[in-house]
Order: C-alpha cells, then sequence, then structure tokens
C-alpha cells in the first residue's frame, strides 16, 4: 500500500514537471522521455540560423558539409549544434536514463528473461534439494537459530533453508543465485502467511536482513575498479564487509525491536558471536595477501563455491535417488518440475518490476532527480561536508531505486575523478553496501501478491541510511 502510494507520487510529480518544463521552454521536445536512450544527446532549442552568435554561422558556413553540421560550442563543451534545412538544434547534456518505451523493452529483454533463466536453473536446483531431503536436512540443522530470528516459523519449515541459500548468496556475492533462493523464501513464507494481502513479521525480517546486503566478496565493485585503472582495486573489500555489516546488524535491531524478539538467547548470541569471528578471521586473511592474492581470493572464492552448491547438489541427489522413486519421478523430471515453476514466478513478478523501472525512468529523465540530488549537495556542502563526499551522493540517492542507474553514477565518477579518489572510493562502497531497495519490493513482494508491505519500506530505507552515514565515516577513516 505504502509502496503503491510512493509509486504513484513518483509517477504523477514527474509527469506534471515535464509538462511545466515543455511550457516553460526548459525544454524543446518530450520525445527523449518517451523514446530517448541513455547516454543520447538532449534536444534543448531549435532555432534558425541568423538567430546565432556570429562566430557560429562563420563556423556552420566555412563546414565542408552544408546539410548537416556539428560544432562544439568552446564555452560548454556538453552543447552541439546540428545545421540542416536552415534550422540549427541545439543539444545539451546527455540523457541520463533510457525513455519510458526502450525502458519496456530493456526490462523485459535484458532484465527480465536473463532472470527468468537464472530463475529456471536455480528453482530446478531448489526442487532437487526438496525432494531428496536435503533442504529438511539444513533446516533442521538451522532450527535452533531461525526460530530466535523468525519466532511466527515452525521448526523445521522448508523456508529455513532457502532463507539460509539466499543469506549465503548475497554473502558470497552471487546475485544470480541469490534472488531465485529468496523468492523460494518468500513463497514458502507466504503459505504459512494468516493474511496473504499483508506481508508477515517473517517476510519483513528476511527482507530487511536481504536488502541490508552483507556482502564478503564484492566481485562486480572490484571488477569496476580494475577496469578504472585502481592502484588497488580490492582496497575498498574491507569497508564495504564493515558498512554492509553494521547494516545487517541495524536491520536486526529495528525490526527485532518491532516484532519483540528475544535479543538475550544464548543459541542467537552464539551464532552472532560466530558470526563476526568468521568474519573478522577472513579479513585478517585477505589483509596479509598481496595485491594479486587479493584479486584472486575475490575473482575465484565465490565461483568456487557456486560451482561447489552446484556439485553437491547433483551428487546427494543421486545418491538418494531412491526418495525421488518413492515421489514417482526421477531427478531430471523433478529438475524440469522447478525449473517451470522458476519460469511462472519470472512471468509473474515482470509487471510489477515494470512499473517501478517505468516510474523510475520518468522521474530521472523529469529532472526532478537531479534538482534533489542538487540541493542535498547544496546543504551538506553548506554544513561543512567535503566536496569529496558530496560528489558520491547521487550513487547513494539512486542505488535504492536503480542498480543500473547508481552503477553508472559510479563509473562517471571513477572516470571523472579518479579511481583512487575518495569520491570513487566512498562511491563504490555505497554501490555495494546496499540494495535497490524499490526494486528487492516489486520483485519479492510482487511474486507473492502482497499489496500491503506494513513496514518494510521504511525500514528498509531507515537501513540504507545509516548504510550511507556508515560508509562516510568508515570511507574518510580507511582513505
Amino acid at each position: 500500500m505504502v509502496l503503491s502510494r510512493f509509486w504513484l507520487v513518483i509517477f504523477i510529480s514527474s509527469i506534471v514537471f515535464i509538462v511545466v518544463s515543455l511550457f516553460t521552454a526548459n525544454t524543446y521536445t518530450i520525445d527523449s522521455v518517451l523514446n530517448g536512450k541513455k547516454d543520447d544527446p538532449v534536444l534543448v532549442s531549435e532555432k534558425y540560423i541568423h538567430e546565432l552568435p556570429a562566430f557560429l554561422r562563420d563556423s556552420i558556413k566555412k563546414a565542408p558539409d552544408q546539410t548537416m553540421i556539428i560544432n562544439r560550442d568552446t564555452l560548454n563543451a556538453d552543447t552541439t549544434y546540428v545545421y540542416k534545412s536552415k534550422t540549427v538544434k541545439i543539444y545539451s547534456g546527455l540523457q541520463k536514463s533510457d525513455g519510458l518505451l526502450p525502458t519496456c523493452k530493456s526490462t523485459l529483454v535484458d532484465l527480465i528473461l536473463p532472470l527468468i533463466a537464472y530463475l529456471a536453473f536455480f528453482c530446478g536446483l531448489m526442487e532437487l534439494l526438496i525432494v531428496s531431503g536435503a533442504s529438511g536436512n539444513l533446516a533442521k540443522l538451522l532450527s535452533p537459530v531461525f526460530v530466535k530470528v523468525f519466532p511466527s516459523i515452525p521448526k523445521n519449515h522448508p523456508s529455513i533453508s532457502y532463507m539460509t541459500l539466499n543469506f549465503a548468496a548475497n554473502f558470497l556475492g552471487l546475485d544470480s543465485a541469490a534472488t531465485p533462493f529468496g523468492l523460494k523464501a518468500m513463497e514458502s513464507l507466504q503459505e504459512i502467511n494468516p493474511d496473504k494481502d499483508k506481508a508477515s513479521d517473517a517476510q519483513i525480517m528476511f527482507m530487511c536482513l536481504h536488502a541490508s546486503g552483507l556482502t564478503l566478496i564484492a566481485t562486480s565493485i572490484i571488477g569496476y575498479r580494475a577496469a578504472a585503472n585502481a592502484s588497488n582495486p580490492a582496497d575498498v573489500m574491507l569497508p564495504c564487509i564493515i558498512t554492509s555489516f553494521i547494516g545487517t546488524i541495524a536491520a536486526f535491531l529495528i525490526v527485532g525491536i518491532k516484532q519483540k524478539i528475544n535479543f538475550k538467547s544464548a543459541s542467537l548470541l552464539i551464532v552472532l558471536m560466530g558470526l563476526i569471528a568468521a568474519i573478522v578471521g577472513l579479513l585478517m586473511y585477505v589483509n596479509h595477501l598481496d595485491l594479486i592474492g587479493k584479486n584472486y581470493f575475490t575473482s575465484n572464492l565465490s565461483g568456487l563455491i557456486l560451482i561447489a552448491i552446484i556439485a553437491f547438489t547433483l551428487i546427494f541427489s543421486f545418491k538418494n535417488e531412491k526418495k525421488f522413486s518413492e515421489a514417482n519421478t526421477t531427478v531430471f523430471d523433478t529438475f524440469v518440475v522447478g525449473a517451470n515453476n522458476g519460469v511462472k514466478t519470472g512471468v509473474t513478478i515482470f509487471p510489477y518490476v515494470l512499473g517501478m523501472l517505468v516510474a523510475i525512468s520518468l522521474f530521472r529523465n523529469s529532472g526532478l532527480f537531479e534538482i534533489i540530488s542538487d540541493g542535498i549537495a547544496f546543504i551538506f556542502s553548506n554544513m561543512g561536508v567535503s566536496k569529496e563526499i558530496t560528489n558520491a551522493l547521487p550513487v547513494a540517492m539512486l542505488r535504492p531505486f536503480s542498480s543500473a542507474g547508481s552503477r553508472g553514477f559510479l563509473i562517471d565518477s571513477m572516470n571523472t575523478f579518479g579511481a583512487d579518489s575518495l569520491t570513487a572510493r566512498l562511491s563504490s562502497i555505497f554501490q555495494c553496501s546496499a540494495e535497490s531497495t524499490f526494486y528487492v519490493i516489486a520483485v519479492y513482494f510482487g511474486s507473492v501478491n502482497i499489496k500491503n508491505t506494513r513496514y518494510a519500506l521504511g525500514t528498509m530505507l531507515l537501513v540504507d541510511l545509516i548504510c550511507v552515514i556508515t560508509a562516510i565515516f568508515v570511507a574518510t577513516w580507511f582513505f
């Protein structure tokens, strides 16, 4: 309900701002909003050639091609003049995001179809884990802890194993595996949800812990930094782990207080201390490696673990083939059934994802995002905050809305300020230590048709804010 109202406000506000900009001559055409592509030049005006300054007219007349002349204004490198048929079209700046129609296409082709493929494969594996009994064994092993964090979940419930695999995939930076496991967890939690239209306590806790983004191996961030020729691409790994870990603890405490969870439970404290010890141990190991060793470790660990999970699933399934026979099926047929369920899930969430991304496209291309971003940067700069920090804020602001959009700002910050600048490093931590909140809510709650997300959105945005503040302190401390 809250998400629907927020989406409606963003959508209507963006449209109103676009119409106002058109009639106040701040923009020349709305075609870019509908059909434009990201990084295309934006048409801001069209004039007759005699209306241009003399030095521009002279440049056009001296150009070898009189039908179409492109000339850069030395006063503004972002302005381009295109002359054809007695008129000059003036372009300034680049489009921030795909237009409405290209967004619809890219959502299906570049996002949903690959996601459906991932869902089909990993849901097929999940079905093998279920029928072979592996997921049940995992649920029994972890039930003593999970019943403390999720009191409403029955002991040994299948959702425990799904959530465990989701957390593990996120922890290792395996985004392609995390989403299918997470969607399966939401479906399993929905089965025990007494109010099918309203998010349960267990679903909210799971979503907030998932969105806090605890990550050990920031593979993609390290890859972007390596491509930008950073002196040590993996130097942001420790700050990313610290920031995301604090975000996870904050999410657990905020939701736990709301749901009146017993924080004094011995099993809960033991697991928490064990997790902290494991993270510290891994950090100490990675910290003593040289540059090549760190890059090798971060590049291969998560991939090796994913291969190990797949191999274990297949070996365990064939070892327990009797259970498949008892269920009147085979290992392959079971995989196909799970894959088919994954495809159905992908089709179900497509409209939710499409609606959210279209609203974000309008929001960015309307100019509202830039106004808000510049306003916040202005406020922070007047509070004495370093310009290196304010330059990284667009990544933090856009991260809850769009991973691709914030990634664009991250890459731009590395290209503009240098990969080893505080701005680029802070942007990397912002990108790594938070989740695309609105996208995640649309996908996960949309997959089980939940309309009322209760306090999930507010909590996840609060955790995002905590991660942003933590990232600033950690980055300035380290770099």
